[in-house]
């Protein structure tokens, strides 16, 4: 599949009578394992799903929603009023998982899943508990909020949340993971699949996030290299199958966007750009916008 910046933004459906934000399959993107939806209902709908041969993550964006389901039933999930105001709230099932979601209120949530053949234990994404991280320094300075890291009780989803103050980059250095690289048996890279579903925390807000490969992505030795410069609005998702994906907040602007990765690991294991890696050496101080909360 050749990949362009037309192909890897996913824009949202803007369909009045939905409650599907957008949408995206493995069909669609060109890979094999993520399927996402972003998605809203209002105060007193429900949504029926189902897991399948599926592992699956809800992740509350705003409002407060229940669950009932075949593997337990859980109340009152969701405390912020947007994702700028707190940590999120989710819940992870197993496969052959049906599941009803009623909303309490007015809400938006994603799911996520992706194929797995190993059954666990469904749980509360609590977001008291999600460790949130400060990372890079000076302009590169965003905050990160763990949802399931690696080491969590699931198969192959790994989801974060980042917030990029305005003016600031976020995934920079430049960063890949699309082919498996160990020395012995220690993991350097991990080939994932990676879904960014971007928010604004004003309505003009945007974001420019670029992807290209150079000549260590398989896409790329195959003949099809990616180089694409990407304007993310809110409700936007950008596909990032293989290659590098550095992002940067407009001025004035808070960028967050909601990380879904599955692949041959549950990682985050990746390599820097080796040309733009010295940056990490030369920050002098973090921005004190963040952490936001």
């Amino acid at each position: 599949m050749k990949y362009t910046a037309e192909n890897l933004l996913i824009k949202p459906q803007n369909n009045p009578v939905s409650d599907l934000i957008l949408e995206i399959t493995p069909q669609a993107a060109g890979w094999d394992l993520i399927n996402f939806q972003a998605r809203k209902l209002s105060q007193n709908h429900v949504l029926n799903f189902e897991t399948g041969q599926n592992e699956l993550a809800l992740v509350i964006f705003s409002g407060t929603l229940s669950v009932d389901s075949n593997r337990g039933n859980w109340k009152n999930l969701g405390k912020r009023e947007n994702v700028f105001r707190g940590p999120a709230s989710g819940l992870y099932l197993s496969l052959n998982s049906n599941f009803q979601i009623f909303a309490q209120t007015d809400c938006e949530f994603a799911l996520a899943w992706v194929p797995t053949q190993v059954e666990n234990i469904p749980f509360v994404i609590e977001p008291e508990k999600t460790e949130i991280i400060i990372r890079g320094g000076d302009n590169v300075t965003r905050q990160i909020n763990n949802i399931l890291p690696p080491g969590s009780p699931v198969d192959k989803l790994v989801l974060v949340e980042v917030y990029t103050p305005g003016g600031n980059w976020s995934s920079y250095p430049p960063h890949k993971h699309d082919r498996v690289v160990k020395d012995g048996e220690k993991l350097i890279e991990a080939d994932l699949e990676e879904i960014y579903f971007y928010k604004m925390d004003k309505k003009e807000g945007y974001a420019y996030q670029r992807i290209y490969t150079d000549e260590t992505s398989p896409l790329h030795q195959r003949g099809f290299p990616i180089d694409a410069l990407i304007n993310v609005k809110n409700n936007h998702a950008v596909l990032v199958p293989e290659g590098y994906h550095p992002v940067v907040s407009a001025p004035g602007y808070t960028t967050y966007y909601l990380n879904v990765l599955a692949g041959s690991h549950q990682s985050l294991m990746a390599s820097d750009d080796p040309k733009y890696s010295w940056v990490k050496e030369k920050y002098n101080q973090k921005d004190s916008r963040v952490p936001l909360y």
